[in-house]
Protein backbone atom coordinates (compact mmCIF):
# COMPACT_ATOMS: atom_id res chain seq x y z
CA UNK A 1 0.00 0.00 0.00
CA UNK A 2 1.84 3.34 -1.12
CA UNK A 3 0.08 6.22 -0.91
CA UNK A 4 -0.17 9.52 -2.24
CA UNK A 5 2.31 8.43 -5.54
CA UNK A 6 0.18 10.03 -8.17
CA UNK A 7 1.76 10.10 -11.85
CA UNK A 8 0.62 13.39 -13.43
CA UNK A 9 0.83 13.71 -17.17
CA UNK A 10 2.74 16.72 -16.99
CA UNK A 11 5.03 17.73 -19.81
CA UNK A 12 8.07 15.79 -18.66
CA UNK A 13 6.15 12.86 -19.13
CA UNK A 14 4.38 13.57 -22.52
CA UNK A 15 7.46 14.26 -24.04
CA UNK A 16 9.46 10.59 -22.30
CA UNK A 17 6.70 8.87 -23.65
CA UNK A 18 6.60 10.17 -27.30
CA UNK A 19 10.26 9.99 -27.14
CA UNK A 20 10.58 6.12 -26.09
CA UNK A 21 12.18 7.29 -23.01
CA UNK A 22 15.45 7.88 -24.80
CA UNK A 23 18.52 7.71 -22.49
CA UNK A 24 22.08 7.65 -22.73
CA UNK A 25 23.78 4.14 -23.59
CA UNK A 26 25.48 3.83 -20.47
CA UNK A 27 22.37 4.03 -18.37
CA UNK A 28 21.70 0.12 -18.05
CA UNK A 29 25.13 -0.67 -17.56
CA UNK A 30 25.41 1.71 -14.47
CA UNK A 31 22.37 -0.05 -12.87
CA UNK A 32 23.13 -3.27 -13.63
CA UNK A 33 26.96 -2.66 -12.32
CA UNK A 34 25.61 -0.68 -9.12
CA UNK A 35 23.04 -3.74 -8.48
CA UNK A 36 25.87 -5.91 -8.33
CA UNK A 37 27.38 -4.46 -4.99
CA UNK A 38 23.87 -4.23 -3.26
CA UNK A 39 24.31 -5.66 0.20
CA UNK A 40 20.81 -7.83 0.55
CA UNK A 41 18.99 -8.66 3.68
CA UNK A 42 17.53 -11.98 4.44
CA UNK A 43 13.23 -11.52 3.94
CA UNK A 44 11.06 -12.80 6.35
CA UNK A 45 8.01 -14.16 5.23
CA UNK A 46 4.52 -17.11 5.86
CA UNK A 47 4.04 -19.60 3.84
CA UNK A 48 1.03 -20.62 2.41
CA UNK A 49 0.72 -24.19 1.28
CA UNK A 50 -2.76 -25.44 -1.25
CA UNK A 51 -4.60 -27.89 0.08
CA UNK A 52 -4.48 -29.90 -3.33
CA UNK A 53 -1.19 -28.45 -4.90
CA UNK A 54 -0.91 -28.97 -8.66
CA UNK A 55 3.22 -28.74 -8.07
CA UNK A 56 5.64 -31.38 -6.89
CA UNK A 57 6.85 -29.25 -4.03
CA UNK A 58 7.03 -25.30 -2.68
CA UNK A 59 9.68 -24.54 -4.62
CA UNK A 60 8.26 -25.37 -8.17
CA UNK A 61 6.17 -22.44 -9.74
CA UNK A 62 5.59 -20.59 -6.78
CA UNK A 63 3.97 -16.85 -6.34
CA UNK A 64 5.91 -14.12 -4.20
CA UNK A 65 3.93 -11.14 -2.97
CA UNK A 66 5.02 -8.35 -1.79
CA UNK A 67 3.11 -5.29 -0.33
CA UNK A 68 3.29 -1.53 -0.47
CA UNK A 69 4.59 1.08 1.94
CA UNK A 70 4.19 1.13 5.74
CA UNK A 71 2.73 -2.65 4.65
CA UNK A 72 3.09 -5.82 5.26
CA UNK A 73 2.68 -9.27 4.85
CA UNK A 74 0.08 -10.03 6.99
CA UNK A 75 -1.84 -7.40 4.72
CA UNK A 76 -1.94 -10.16 1.88
CA UNK A 77 -2.84 -12.90 3.72
CA UNK A 78 -6.18 -13.42 2.88
CA UNK A 79 -5.22 -12.98 -0.60
CA UNK A 80 -2.32 -15.03 -0.41
CA UNK A 81 -4.36 -17.94 0.90
CA UNK A 82 -7.16 -17.85 -1.84
CA UNK A 83 -4.30 -17.67 -4.61
CA UNK A 84 -3.02 -20.57 -3.35
CA UNK A 85 -6.34 -22.50 -3.02
CA UNK A 86 -7.50 -21.43 -6.61
CA UNK A 87 -4.12 -22.05 -8.46
CA UNK A 88 -2.88 -24.99 -6.57
CA UNK A 89 0.43 -23.09 -6.23
CA UNK A 90 2.57 -22.39 -3.07
CA UNK A 91 2.54 -18.79 -1.82
CA UNK A 92 5.22 -16.49 -0.30
CA UNK A 93 4.06 -13.32 1.46
CA UNK A 94 7.37 -11.63 2.31
CA UNK A 95 8.28 -8.67 4.21
CA UNK A 96 10.43 -6.30 2.49
CA UNK A 97 13.03 -4.41 3.83
CA UNK A 98 12.55 -1.98 6.30
CA UNK A 99 8.89 -3.69 7.03
CA UNK A 100 7.30 -6.14 9.22
CA UNK A 101 10.01 -8.75 10.67
CA UNK A 102 12.63 -8.38 8.17
CA UNK A 103 15.27 -6.58 8.86
CA UNK A 104 16.44 -2.86 8.70
CA UNK A 105 19.05 -1.24 6.15
CA UNK A 106 19.73 2.09 5.52
CA UNK A 107 19.60 1.93 1.68
CA UNK A 108 15.35 2.08 0.77
CA UNK A 109 15.16 2.01 -3.29
CA UNK A 110 13.98 -0.30 -5.41
CA UNK A 111 17.03 -1.82 -7.06
CA UNK A 112 18.22 -2.85 -3.15
CA UNK A 113 14.25 -4.60 -2.67
CA UNK A 114 15.04 -6.25 -6.03
CA UNK A 115 18.08 -7.55 -5.02
CA UNK A 116 16.31 -9.23 -1.86
CA UNK A 117 13.56 -10.54 -3.58
CA UNK A 118 16.29 -12.29 -6.32
CA UNK A 119 18.35 -13.52 -3.55
CA UNK A 120 15.47 -14.57 -1.66
CA UNK A 121 14.07 -16.64 -5.22
CA UNK A 122 17.75 -18.20 -4.86
CA UNK A 123 18.46 -19.07 -1.30
CA UNK A 124 15.26 -21.00 -1.69
CA UNK A 125 15.73 -22.55 -5.16
CA UNK A 126 12.62 -21.64 -6.52
CA UNK A 127 11.96 -21.73 -10.23
CA UNK A 128 10.25 -19.95 -12.65
CA UNK A 129 8.27 -17.92 -9.48
CA UNK A 130 5.37 -15.37 -10.27
CA UNK A 131 6.06 -11.94 -8.77
CA UNK A 132 2.90 -10.28 -7.64
CA UNK A 133 3.65 -6.52 -6.00
CA UNK A 134 1.20 -3.89 -4.88
CA UNK A 135 2.60 0.28 -5.61
CA UNK A 136 5.89 0.06 -4.06
CA UNK A 137 5.91 -3.66 -4.27
CA UNK A 138 4.71 -3.48 -7.98
CA UNK A 139 7.83 -1.20 -8.97
CA UNK A 140 9.91 -4.20 -6.81
CA UNK A 141 8.37 -6.90 -9.19
CA UNK A 142 8.73 -4.67 -12.30
CA UNK A 143 12.57 -3.82 -11.31
CA UNK A 144 13.37 -7.51 -10.94
CA UNK A 145 11.85 -8.74 -14.17
CA UNK A 146 14.17 -5.59 -15.70
CA UNK A 147 17.09 -6.77 -14.32
CA UNK A 148 17.12 -10.14 -13.94
CA UNK A 149 14.51 -11.70 -16.35
CA UNK A 150 15.74 -15.43 -15.98
CA UNK A 151 14.53 -15.79 -12.24
CA UNK A 152 11.24 -14.49 -12.93
CA UNK A 153 8.23 -16.26 -14.92
CA UNK A 154 6.15 -13.91 -15.26
CA UNK A 155 4.57 -11.02 -12.90
CA UNK A 156 1.42 -8.80 -12.06
CA UNK A 157 2.01 -5.73 -11.16
CA UNK A 158 -0.89 -3.59 -9.24
CA UNK A 159 -1.51 -0.13 -9.62
CA UNK A 160 2.26 1.60 -10.52
CA UNK A 161 3.92 1.62 -13.60
CA UNK A 162 7.44 1.49 -14.43
CA UNK A 163 7.41 5.33 -14.72
CA UNK A 164 9.43 8.21 -12.81
CA UNK A 165 6.57 10.19 -11.12
CA UNK A 166 6.50 13.30 -8.74
CA UNK A 167 5.44 12.54 -4.73
CA UNK A 168 2.16 13.97 -4.16
CA UNK A 169 2.63 12.77 -1.01
CA UNK A 170 1.15 12.60 2.86
CA UNK A 171 4.26 10.47 3.69
CA UNK A 172 6.19 12.89 5.47
CA UNK A 173 3.11 13.57 7.72
CA UNK A 174 2.32 10.18 8.01
CA UNK A 175 6.08 9.66 9.58
CA UNK A 176 6.02 12.67 11.63
CA UNK A 177 2.84 11.27 13.11
CA UNK A 178 4.23 7.47 14.19
CA UNK A 179 7.45 9.42 15.65
CA UNK A 180 5.19 11.41 18.00
CA UNK A 181 3.46 8.25 19.30
CA UNK A 182 6.89 6.54 19.58
CA UNK A 183 7.77 9.75 22.09
CA UNK A 184 4.18 9.29 23.88
CA UNK A 185 5.53 6.37 25.60
CA UNK A 186 1.86 4.47 24.66
CA UNK A 187 0.19 1.45 26.17
CA UNK A 188 -3.03 1.94 24.37
CA UNK A 189 -3.68 1.46 20.76
CA UNK A 190 -6.94 3.76 20.70
CA UNK A 191 -4.31 6.70 22.62
CA UNK A 192 -1.92 6.19 19.65
CA UNK A 193 -4.79 6.33 17.27
CA UNK A 194 -5.77 9.58 18.62
CA UNK A 195 -2.31 11.31 18.04
CA UNK A 196 -2.20 10.06 14.69
CA UNK A 197 -5.71 11.97 13.92
CA UNK A 198 -4.12 14.95 14.18
CA UNK A 199 -2.20 14.07 11.13
CA UNK A 200 -4.72 12.02 9.15
CA UNK A 201 -8.69 12.08 9.45
CA UNK A 202 -9.17 8.29 7.31
CA UNK A 203 -9.59 6.07 10.06
CA UNK A 204 -8.74 3.15 7.43
CA UNK A 205 -5.77 4.57 6.37
CA UNK A 206 -4.62 5.02 10.37
CA UNK A 207 -5.99 1.56 11.19
CA UNK A 208 -3.14 0.64 8.32
CA UNK A 209 -0.56 2.22 9.87
CA UNK A 210 -1.28 1.26 13.37
CA UNK A 211 -0.94 -2.43 12.32
CA UNK A 212 2.63 -1.60 12.85
CA UNK A 213 2.78 -0.87 16.50
CA UNK A 214 4.69 -3.57 18.51
CA UNK A 215 5.74 -4.34 21.93
CA UNK A 216 9.60 -4.24 21.67
CA UNK A 217 10.26 -6.67 24.05
CA UNK A 218 8.57 -9.29 26.02
CA UNK A 219 6.37 -8.17 29.05
CA UNK A 220 6.85 -4.31 27.65
CA UNK A 221 3.85 -2.07 27.76
CA UNK A 222 4.65 0.37 25.64
CA UNK A 223 3.97 0.24 21.97
CA UNK A 224 6.34 1.68 19.37
CA UNK A 225 6.75 1.38 15.29
CA UNK A 226 8.75 -1.53 14.34
CA UNK A 227 9.07 0.52 10.69
CA UNK A 228 12.63 2.39 10.51
CA UNK A 229 10.78 5.98 10.12
CA UNK A 230 14.61 7.89 10.00
CA UNK A 231 15.67 5.15 6.93
CA UNK A 232 12.12 5.86 5.45
CA UNK A 233 11.79 9.48 5.64
CA UNK A 234 15.31 9.24 3.80
CA UNK A 235 13.82 7.25 1.39
CA UNK A 236 10.82 8.96 0.28
CA UNK A 237 12.09 11.49 -2.60
CA UNK A 238 13.63 8.14 -4.28
CA UNK A 239 10.59 5.83 -3.87
CA UNK A 240 8.85 7.84 -6.83
CA UNK A 241 11.66 6.47 -9.07
CA UNK A 242 12.30 3.99 -11.60
CA UNK A 243 14.97 2.38 -12.14
CA UNK A 244 15.23 1.83 -15.63
CA UNK A 245 14.77 4.29 -17.94
CA UNK A 246 15.04 3.11 -21.59
CA UNK A 247 12.79 0.37 -22.87
CA UNK A 248 15.45 -0.25 -26.01
CA UNK A 249 17.57 -1.55 -23.68
CA UNK A 250 16.04 -3.43 -21.68
CA UNK A 251 12.52 -5.53 -21.66
CA UNK A 252 10.81 -8.00 -20.05
CA UNK A 253 10.01 -10.77 -22.73
CA UNK A 254 7.51 -13.07 -20.63
CA UNK A 255 3.81 -12.48 -19.80
CA UNK A 256 2.78 -9.56 -17.35
CA UNK A 257 -0.44 -8.59 -15.74
CA UNK A 258 -0.98 -4.87 -15.27
CA UNK A 259 -4.11 -4.24 -12.42
CA UNK A 260 -5.36 -0.74 -11.85
CA UNK A 261 -7.93 0.90 -10.26
CA UNK A 262 -10.67 2.55 -11.94
CA UNK A 263 -10.63 5.36 -9.06
CA UNK A 264 -6.94 5.65 -9.10
CA UNK A 265 -4.49 8.13 -11.04
CA UNK A 266 -1.23 5.77 -10.26
CA UNK A 267 -1.69 4.38 -14.22
CA UNK A 268 -2.99 7.21 -16.59
CA UNK A 269 -3.94 6.16 -19.60
CA UNK A 270 -0.35 8.24 -20.74
CA UNK A 271 1.76 5.56 -19.58
CA UNK A 272 -0.14 2.53 -21.29
CA UNK A 273 2.34 2.92 -24.46
CA UNK A 274 5.53 2.73 -21.90
CA UNK A 275 4.06 -0.41 -19.85
CA UNK A 276 4.29 -1.51 -23.57
CA UNK A 277 7.75 -0.94 -24.17
CA UNK A 278 8.96 -1.77 -20.97
CA UNK A 279 6.74 -5.30 -21.04
CA UNK A 280 5.67 -6.16 -24.50
CA UNK A 281 3.65 -9.04 -23.68
CA UNK A 282 1.62 -7.28 -21.23
CA UNK A 283 -2.11 -7.29 -20.68
CA UNK A 284 -4.05 -4.45 -18.88
CA UNK A 285 -6.84 -5.13 -16.45
CA UNK A 286 -9.32 -2.49 -14.60
CA UNK A 287 -10.77 -3.47 -11.06
CA UNK A 288 -13.38 -0.92 -10.04
CA UNK A 289 -11.76 0.06 -6.82
CA UNK A 290 -9.48 2.83 -5.94
CA UNK A 291 -5.78 2.20 -5.42
CA UNK A 292 -5.98 -0.39 -2.59
CA UNK A 293 -7.80 -2.69 -5.26
CA UNK A 294 -6.78 -5.73 -3.59
CA UNK A 295 -8.71 -4.95 -0.53
CA UNK A 296 -11.44 -2.78 -1.55
CA UNK A 297 -12.20 -5.61 -4.28
CA UNK A 298 -11.00 -8.54 -3.64
CA UNK A 299 -13.27 -10.63 -5.87
CA UNK A 300 -12.14 -8.69 -9.27
CA UNK A 301 -8.63 -9.11 -8.42
CA UNK A 302 -8.64 -12.84 -7.70
CA UNK A 303 -10.39 -13.78 -11.14
CA UNK A 304 -8.17 -11.01 -13.38
CA UNK A 305 -5.11 -13.29 -11.18
CA UNK A 306 -6.71 -16.60 -11.60
CA UNK A 307 -7.36 -16.16 -15.18
CA UNK A 308 -3.76 -15.23 -16.26
CA UNK A 309 -1.98 -17.29 -13.93
CA UNK A 310 -4.40 -20.82 -15.12
CA UNK A 311 -2.86 -23.13 -17.72
CA UNK A 312 -3.93 -22.47 -20.95
CA UNK A 313 -5.31 -25.17 -23.11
Amino acid sequence: MLLGLIPRPTATLRHAVSQGLRASPTTRARLFSSAHRIETVPLVYDLHSPAKPTVPDEQTSPIIVMHGLFGSKKNNRSISKVLARDLGRHVYAVDLRNHGASPHHARHDYLAMAADVGEFIKQHGLKEPTLIGHSMGAKTAMTLALDKPDLVANIVAVDNAPISANLESNFARYIQGMKKVDRSDTTKLSHADEILEEYEESQTIRQFLLGNLHRPEPGAKTQVFRLPLDTLAKALDHLGDFPFKNPNEVRFEKPALFIRGTHSKYVPDEVIPVIGQFFPRFTLVDVEAGHWLISENPEAFRKAVVQFLEPQE
